[in-house]
């Protein structure tokens, strides 16, 4: 061990992934430098000046399509001379985060001036122009289909991941909400393809990674998609989207798995109707839509959500995208994946808490009533609380699957989104060609005397090795950092091969029928065989296994 702590950066790295990196793109102390002669990369459009910051050539806001509104995306405008890479464009509008003052504290936002012309990209790779094929990851952001952005989360930036994988991230911006998905197809051709812009922006930059990606250091022929929430669900959409099917080659799905599915055309088809007559608009006046200032646009489309509620045609409805019968054939993500991604690697997991610690709670409340400070006869009351009847067979089960953890956990425990991992992982594991590999995040933040666990969002700093970014969120100590290297080598390794395993980790085997091998991630990272079945059953009558 001694002997590797004395080895060079470059020269550890060249240990761990068999080839050497040109120190120069690894040095630590290297100056920002932003010059023609160093960061200046030639794209289908023109030429790009991006800046190189401790050996990470870095490239914000570059443009990856134009659209008007409620069209598909076109290829972005060519320009003549250098046009600067240096800052983020701008992210697509979105409604007010109601829940931000609470939610600050455990995941910090960024925030960006907002337009409908939102159809922008980031690059962060350790070497441009250098002949290398590193595997390209491209994020999705969280936040649905209807919030967030490419920069929103602080932890989203890709350098540490780029640095220490030595690969090519890429993130982007896309539309969301009613600009995303507002279905105007039955107003005539014009509106043929306005169900799902938002998706099909997605594609548009995955195809303008495969043209460009080779001129930053990347393989376009070893592309990951990885995302969390929203993200996760927008990368298993596109596992089944027929115009993705050869644009990326392995998918991460973090968090992702939830009930949502695309929305059937004869519904969509009602929300826009009634979002036009909101406006006071006709078939004859559709075009003026088109020009609708973006706040009474949203407004009319919130209130048509609620009246297809109100008139019984369909609960819980929100911005999805629309089975359209062409770019979305039939539902991506019960029917489609199957057919179009078979042959692609899976990584797909969950947190353990998900959102029952710090989504929708105030931490100062958490804090006054932490779970790491109920004593037993209060923690048998909350476990009753939650789970009536069924709270001593919970809690039996809690301890069979994670044994040595805190029973007044289990209050937090989420079932419903490690439901869908488990069932997603067992339906591809039984129709692919290709591994899926299963996960909890289950790794809890010391921050606030551990009121969060592990939270929706908690392993975003990790897999992108940003520890030291978010200080607020894990404490920045060496179990953290050390969860980093765990997590964000795994993700590397997968991305590179599709195979996560790495020293850092025990073995990982693939998740199968009989298997079912899962691993959760903490301190002393362990692998258990259909560990939470028996929580899985109790809870929903169904499991995994």
């Amino acid at each position: 061990m001694a002997v590797l702590r004395n080895l060079p950066y470059a020269a550890l790295v060249a240990l761990t992934f068999g080839s050497a990196i040109p120190a120069a793109t690894l040095a630590q102390d290297a100056p920002f430098v932003a010059t023609a002669n160093k960061g200046a990369v030639t794209v289908a459009q023109g030429d790009l000046l991006g800046f190189v910051d401790n050996g990470i050539y870095t490239y914000r806001g570059v443009p990856y399509a134009k659209a008007a509104r409620f069209m598909a995306p076109e290829a972005p405008d060519k320009w003549e001379g250098l046009r600067l890479a240096m800052n983020y464009g701008e992210i697509c509008p979105y409604p007010t985060m109601t829940a931000v003052a609470n939610d600050e504290q455990f995941n910090p936002h960024r925030y960006l001036p907002e337009n409908e012309a939102c159809q922008f990209l980031n690059i962060w790779t350790p070497g441009v122009k250098d002949g290398a094929k590193r595997p390209v990851m491209v994020w999705l952001h969280g936040g649905g289909f209807t919030n967030g952005s490419s920069i929103e989360g602080t932890s989203y930036e890709g350098a540490n991941l780029a640095r220490s994988g030595d690969v090519v991230v890429v993130s982007l911006n896309h539309r969301l909400n009613i600009l995303g998905t507002l279905d105007l197809s039955a107003y005539g051709e014009r509106y043929s393809k306005s169900a799902n812009t938002g998706m099909r922006d997605i594609v548009a930059a995955l195809e303008w990674v495969q043209a460009n990606i080779a001129q930053f250091g990347g393989d376009p022929e070893n592309v990951t998609i990885f995302g969390q929430s929203g993200g996760g669900g927008k990368v298993r959409f596109l596992m089944g989207t027929p115009s993705a099917v050869d644009l990326f080659d392995k998918s991460v799905v973090q968090s992702g798995a939830s009930g949502v599915v695309a929305m059937p055309q004869d519904l969509a088809r009602a929300i826009s109707e009634r979002t036009v007559a909101n406006l006071g608009l006709t078939a004859e006046t559709i075009e003026q839509i088109e020009t609708v200032p973006y706040d009474q646009l949203l407004a009319a489309g919130d209130k048509a959500l609620k009246q297809v509620e109100e008139a019984g045609l369909a609960k819980g409805v929100g911005w999805r995208p629309v089975i359209d019968g062409s770019f979305m054939p039939e539902d991506p993500v019960t029917v489609g994946w199957a057919k179009f991604s078979a042959d692609k690697p899976l990584l797909i997991g969950n947190v353990l808490h998900e959102n029952g610690t710090i989504i929708g709670n105030k931490p100062d409340l958490l804090f006054a009533d932490n779970m790491n400070a109920w004593t037993p006869e209060h923690t048998t009351e909350k476990i009753a609380e939650r789970f009536g009847d069924k709270a001593e067979a919970m809690t039996a089960a809690w301890k069979e699957a994670y044994p040595g953890r805190q029973l007044s956990e289990l209050y937090f425990w989420d079932s419903t989104r490690r439901q869908g991992v488990v069932d997603m992982a067992e339906l591809k594991a039984g129709n692919s060609k290709a591994p899926v590999y299963s996960y909890v995040f289950a790794w809890n933040s010391p921050v606030l005397d551990g009121i969060g666990g592990a939270w929706h969002v908690s392993e975003v700093p990790h897999v992108f090795n940003n520890i030291d970014l978010v200080p607020q969120v894990t404490g920045g100590g060496a179990d953290a950092k050390a969860m980093a290297r765990a997590v964000s080598q795994a993700w590397v390794h997968f991305a590179r091969d599709g195979n996560p395993n790495h020293p850092g980790l025990p073995h990982w085997p693939a998740f199968t029928g009989e298997g079912g091998a899962t691993m959760i991630f903490d301190n002393y990272s362990t692998v258990r065989d259909h560990h939470d079945d028996k929580l899985l059953e109790i809870v929903s009558g169904r499991t995994g296994g």
